[in-house]
């Protein structure tokens, strides 16, 4: 059984406006609210290719009763830790020209409730896979991913980070299974360039000799790599307009785990995350995912090193 942790889930409010004007009402063409948080947002992409998945993670207030009744709604089960103030609400907005994110802190998460999720970690028979993603809110400090990992190891759970803090580094000693950084967190994090070819040989090679056991380097429309201490795989991407890329990247990994973790098809899984990632990223939210085997068929894997 694959779980999924996300700290700091949200809603995402996305709005399309013809344009944005200072001082005055400004009229939208479309709005619409979806449950959200990079964990949950794999386990979603997961349960659309028929893989269940469980979501663990801090919710409180109206708006987290709303994505725990939106995840029960589409039968993904959930094991979610209650707290007092709302779940964060993040706002993005699409004026036919640029595309504005604002994103909130996250409600607070006191030492008790951060507790309360040792315990569900501690008392799990059946998590082979741990996906754990995204930002902490408020309340948790970062050596909560020591002691997760360390949980983890103890009970020989397989970790999956996708995580932008640059803490990151410290935890590949640990050896997860796979990191998933985009190009500016391995810029952020690891402080490797990522302009060239050559250059990102050489910060994948660095990364996989500090414990990561496989890298998924994803780089937007650039395309994607893959690194798994044998061979570098590259996958292009299919051209788009893009509406939104808030989840592109959490649909990256849940299309690319689908396959690598349960199909074994590590071509397919790369090309498969390329067209998700790009159909996610011209939708609201996740979207429909119509498009997706008609990308599949125009990308293409190309084996750099």
């Amino acid at each position: 059984m694959i779980y999924t942790l996300t700290t700091n889930p949200a809603i995402d409010l996305n709005i399309e406006s013809d344009k944005i004007n200072p001082s005055i009402v400004n009229r939208t063409k479309s709005t619409k609210y979806s449950e959200n948080g990079k964990g949950i947002n794999v386990s979603k992409i997961l349960k659309h290719y028929g893989i269940d998945s469980k979501v663990l993670g801090f919710f409180g207030g109206f708006s987290g009763k709303f994505i725990i009744s939106q995840l029960n709604d589409q039968e993904i089960e959930n094991d979610p830790v209650m707290v007092k103030e709302p779940t964060r609400i993040n706002i993005f907005i699409n004026d036919g020209k640029n595309e504005y994110k604002i994103v909130n802190k996250g409600s607070f998460v006191g030492k008790g409730k951060q507790k309360e999720l040792y315990e569900k970690l501690e008392n799990m028979n059946d998590c082979d896979y741990l996906v754990i993603s995204g930002s902490l809110p408020n309340g948790i400090k970062k050596d909560i991913y020591y002691k997760i990992l360390d949980i983890c190891n103890k009970k020989s759970i397989k970790v999956i980070m996708d995580i932008s803090s640059k803490i990151l580094k410290d935890l590949l000693s640990y050896k997860p299974l796979l990191i998933k950084p985009n190009d500016e967190e391995i810029n952020k994090i690891f402080g490797f360039k990522t302009e060239s070819k050559e250059e990102i040989i050489n910060a994948l090679e660095k990364i996989h000799e500090l414990g990561a056991q496989n890298i998924l380097l994803t780089m937007g429309e650039k395309g994607l790599y893959f690194y798994n201490g044998d061979k570098i795989l590259f996958c292009d991407t299919p051209r788009i307009n893009l509406r939104s890329s808030a989840c592109s990247g959490d649909a990256s990994l849940g299309a690319f785990l689908s396959e690598w973790l349960f199909k074994n098809d590590l071509n397919l899984a790369l090309k498969k995350s390329s067209a998700v990632g790009a159909n996610v990223a011209e939708s609201e939210g996740l979207g429909e995912l119509k498009k997706v085997n008609n990308y599949i068929s125009e990308v293409k894997i190309e084996e750099v090193k």
